[in-house]
C-alpha cells in the first residue's frame, strides 16, 4: 500500500490566473493510497462576481501526462441569467457537477477521488476553463497548472476479494465408530477363553480400553458392540465354523460380564475362514508362486478343495503361511457404535476441536473455526483438522482452502481445492486461486461461470482484475 501526502506546489502555481484572469486554487492536497487518488484543494470562484448575465464558465480540473489525461468533476460558474436557466432545468441536465452564482463569489472546498493509472507517477494537475456564452457566442478555452503529481512509484491494489466460506448442514444424530481386532489365544479345538492364557491379558486389556474410552464419556451414549470372530483356513470349514461361533460368543459373554450392556447391546457375527485376510497377506508378499496361489484363493472352489489344492501344489510356501500368517487370521474384529450429543457453546466447541475432534460434526468445527481469528495457528490447524476428519468432504476442503488463501497460503489452497467439489462455491474459489496466483486470464471464466451461478461477490472480484490489469497497461 503507498500513502503518501504530496506538497502543494510553488505559490505561482497554486495562485496562478488562466486566461479568465478569475480562477485560483489553493491548500492543494493529494493523498494516494492503495490504488486510489484524493484531491482536496479550494477553488476560489470570486473572480467571476461579475460575469456577463449570459455567460458561464465550466472549470474542470485535470491530470495530464503527455497524451494521457484524465477530467475530474466539473464545477460551472454561470451569470444570472445562465444560473437561473438552469435551475430550472434537471440537474442531470447541467453542463457540470456543481452549479454556482457568479456573483455569490463562492469558495468551494473541491473534494475528488480517483483511479490511480501508472502513467500517473509523474503528472501534473491542471485547471481547464471552459468559458460559453450564448447565441454562438465564442468560446474561450484556457489550462493552467496547480501543481506536480509525483510519487516513487504507483502500484494497483492488491486483490482482496471477499471470500465465501460454505456452512456445512448440521447433523441431526451424530453417529461414530470405533473398532477393532483383537488376538485371543484359544486352546486347541476349545472356545473357552482364559484370560491369562498366552497374550490374552494384553489382548482383552485392548478391547476393554476401546470400550472404556466411550464408556466413561459423559457426552456418548453407546448404541452396539459389535463382535466378529474369524478362524483360520487349515481344519475343515465345518470345524471352523463351529469354532467362529463359539469363540466369538465366549466373548460376547465376557463383556457383558464386564459391563452389563442392556440386552441387544452386543451382537456377533461370524466367517469360519478369513480367506480375505490371507488374500491379503499373499499379494503384499514376494513368496513364490505368488501368483499361482492368488488364482487359487480367488478361484470359485470351496474352501476346502481351495485349502487341500494350495497344501498339495505349494507345500513349502504353505507351511510358510501355517506358521507366519494363519495365526493372525485367528482373529475377533469389534465396532463400538456410539452417538455423541450436540454442542452449541463456542467456547466449548473450540475445546473440543482441538482435544477429541472426532465428537464433533463438520458444522460444528467450522461453527468453532468462525470463532477465531484468521492468520493466527488455531484458525489454520481448525480447518486442517476438518479436512483429517473428513477427508472427502468437498465442503471441509473448500473452507479450508479459503482459510489457506486469506493467509496467502496458496500451495496448501491448491491441494485442497483439488478435492473441493464443483459446487459455484468451489468454481469461485478456484477462480480467486488463479487471481492470487496472477493468472488472470485463468481466472475470468471460472469467475463469470461463478457469477452466472448466483456468486455475486465474484463480479468484485472481476472488477479487481480488470483494474489491476489496467493500471498496469
Amino acid at each position: 500500500m503507498l500513502s503518501a501526502l504530496l506538497p502543494v506546489g510553488a505559490a505561482a502555481a497554486s495562485d496562478s490566473r488562466p486566461a479568465t484572469d478569475a480562477v485560483r486554487t489553493s491548500d492543494v492536497d493529494i493523498v494516494t493510497s492503495d490504488d486510489n487518488f484524493f484531491i482536496r484543494m479550494t477553488v476560489d470562484l470570486s473572480g467571476y462576481k461579475h460575469l456577463e448575465r449570459n455567460r458561464e464558465v465550466i472549470i474542470t480540473p485535470m491530470i495530464v501526462d503527455g497524451a494521457d489525461s484524465l477530467a475530474l468533476p466539473s464545477l460551472v460558474v454561470a451569470g444570472r441569467s445562465r444560473y437561473y436557466l438552469w435551475l430550472r432545468q434537471s440537474s442531470d441536465r447541467w453542463p457540470a457537477d456543481k452549479l454556482y452564482r457568479a456573483s455569490d463569489g463562492a469558495v468551494v472546498d473541491y473534494q475528488a477521488t480517483v483511479a490511480a493509472e501508472k502513467w500517473m507517477e509523474t503528472s501534473d494537475l491542471v485547471i481547464s476553463a471552459l468559458s460559453r456564452g450564448c447565441c454562438g457566442t465564442p468560446e474561450t478555452l484556457a489550462a493552467v497548472p496547480v501543481t506536480t503529481i509525483s510519487v516513487e512509484k504507483l502500484e494497483p491494489a492488491a486483490f482482496m476479494p471477499q471470500f465465501v466460506f460454505i456452512r456445512p448442514e448440521a447433523e441431526l444424530e451424530k453417529h461414530r465408530q470405533i473398532s477393532g481386532s483383537a488376538y485371543i489365544d484359544f486352546p486347541v479345538d476349545q472356545t473357552v477363553i482364559y484370560p491369562d492364557y498366552r497374550r490374552n491379558t494384553v489382548e482383552l486389556a485392548r478391547i476393554r480400553a476401546t470400550i472404556d474410552s466411550v464408556r466413561d464419556d459423559a457426552d456418548v451414549t453407546i448404541a452396539a458392540v459389535a463382535l466378529k470372530g474369524f478362524a483360520s483356513p487349515e481344519s475343515p470349514y465345518s470345524h471352523n465354523t463351529e469354532l467362529a461361533i463359539g469363540r466369538t460368543e465366549s466373548l460376547r459373554r465376557y463383556i457383558n460380564q464386564l459391563y452389563s450392556f442392556p440386552a441387544g447391546v452386543v451382537v456377533t457375527d461370524y466367517e469360519p475362514e478369513d480367506w480375505a485376510g490371507l488374500r491379503r497377506f499373499v499379494d503384499r508378499s514376494n513368496i513364490d508362486n505368488r501368483d499361482d496361489i492368488l488364482a487359487i484363493i480367488d478361484s470359485d472352489l470351496a474352501p476346502d478343495p481351495k485349502e487341500a489344492r494350495i497344501k498339495s501344489r505349494y507345500p513349502p510356501q504353505h507351511r510358510f503361511m501355517l506358521q507366519n500368517w494363519y495365526p493372525a487370521l485367528r482373529h475377533t474384529d469389534y465396532k463400538i457404535d456410539y452417538t455423541v450429543r450436540q454442542y452449541t457453546d463456542p467456547e466449548e466447541m473450540r475445546k473440543v476441536l482441538f482435544s477429541a475432534p472426532q465428537k464433533l460434526s463438520l458444522n460444528e468445527m467450522f461453527a468453532a473455526a468462525s470463532t477465531m481469528e484468521p492468520g493466527t495457528p488455531d484458525y489454520d490447524e481448525a480447518f486442517a483438522i476438518a479436512v483429517r476428519m473428513y477427508p472427502d468432504s468437498p465442503e471441509a476442503n473448500l473452507n479450508a482452502a479459503i482459510a489457506a488463501m486469506k493467509t496467502a497460503r496458496l500451495d496448501a489452497a491448491c491441494a485442497y481445492l483439488a478435492k473441493a467439489g464443483d459446487s459455484p462455491e468451489a468454481v469461485y474459489a478456484r477462480g480467486l486461486y488463479e487471481a492470487f496466483s496472477g493468472n488472470y486470464d485463468a481466472a475470468r471464466p471460472l469467475l463469470r461461470q461463478a457469477l452466472d451461478s448466483g456468486i455475486q461477490p465474484a463480479a468484485d472480484a472481476l472488477q479487481q482484475i480488470d483494474n489491476i490489469q489496467s493500471f498496469v497497461k
